[in-house]
C-alpha cells in the first residue's frame, strides 16, 4: 500500500468513526440537553486526528468532507433539521437565505476548522501537540457557533433565559443586555453548555490517543 492509499483509507476509517461516534451519543439520553444540542464521546477527535497525523492541508479537507457528512445526518437523523430550516410551515423553519446561512456556519464553517487541529504537530511533543490541537480546533468551533447563534437566533434569547435553572442570572442578563448584546450573550451561554463539556472530554480523550502505538509510528513517518 503507497503512503497516499494508507493516508486516503486511514482518513475514511476515522470520518467513519467520528460519524459512528456522533450517531451513538446522539441516541445517549443524559448526553442531549433540554434546550437542545449535546455533546459527544468525543466524536470530533478523529477528525482533528487527521490533521495531527498529515497536516493542515489534509486535515482541512477531510474535515470539509466531515462537514458534508453532518449536513447529511442534519438532513436526514434526528427529525430532519437540515430540511426543516427550508420546509415551510415547520418550527424550524427560516427561510432561504438564513437557512443557507445556518448550514453555512453551523455545518460546513463549523466542522471544518476542525482540520486547525494538526497545528502543534511539529511544534510541541506528541501529547501537548495534540491534547493543544483539539482544544484549539475545538474553540474554533464553538466560536463559530456562537457567531452563528448571536446572527441567526437571538430572538430565543428571552425564552431562554426565563428557563428554570436560568432564573436569577436570566433575570440580570435580560435587564443588563438587549438587542446585539443580548443576541450574543445568548449564544455564548447556548453554546457554551455543549461545547465547553465537548472541549473538556475531547482534551481527555487525546491523552491517551496519543500515547499509541499506532498513532506515534504514523506521526513519525509523517515527520521524516
Amino acid at each position: 500500500m503507497n503512503e497516499r492509499t494508507k493516508k486516503l483509507t486511514t482518513t475514511a476509517v476515522m470520518v467513519a468513526l467520528a460519524t459512528a461516534l456522533a450517531l451513538v451519543s446522539a441516541a445517549i439520553p443524559f448526553l442531549n440537553l433540554p434546550f437542545g444540542g449535546g455533546f459527544t464521546l468525543a466524536s470530533m477527535l478523529p477528525i482533528v486526528l487527521i490533521s495531527y497525523l498529515y497536516g493542515l492541508r489534509w486535515g482541512f479537507s477531510a474535515a470539509g468532507v466531515y462537514s458534508l457528512v453532518q449536513i447529511a445526518l442534519g438532513a436526514f437523523t434526528g427529525g430532519g433539521y437540515v430540511i426543516a430550516l427550508f420546509t415551510a410551515g415547520s418550527d424550524s423553519y427560516m427561510g432561504i437565505g438564513t437557512g443557507l446561512g445556518v448550514i453555512l456556519l453551523d455545518y460546513v464553517v463549523a466542522y471544518t476548522v476542525l482540520g486547525i487541529g494538526g497545528l502543534f504537530r511539529k511544534k510541541l511533543s506528541p501529547i501537548p501537540a495534540l491534547v493543544l490541537g483539539s482544544i484549539v480546533a475545538l474553540a474554533l468551533r464553538y466560536l463559530v457557533h456562537i457567531v452563528s447563534g448571536a446572527l441567526f437566533f437571538g430572538i430565543f434569547a428571552e425564552w431562554f433565559f426565563g428557563q428554570e435553572g436560568f432564573y436569577a442570572i436570566g433575570q440580570w442578563i435580560l435587564e443588563t443586555f438587549s438587542g446585539g448584546g443580548l443576541s450574543i450573550i445568548y449564544s455564548v451561554f447556548y453554546n457554551g453548555l455543549y461545547m465547553i463539556p465537548e472541549i473538556i472530554i475531547t482534551a481527555v480523550v487525546a491523552v491517551p490517543v496519543a500515547r499509541l502505538p499506532q498513532v506515534l509510528s504514523t506521526l513519525r513517518a509523517q515527520k521524516k
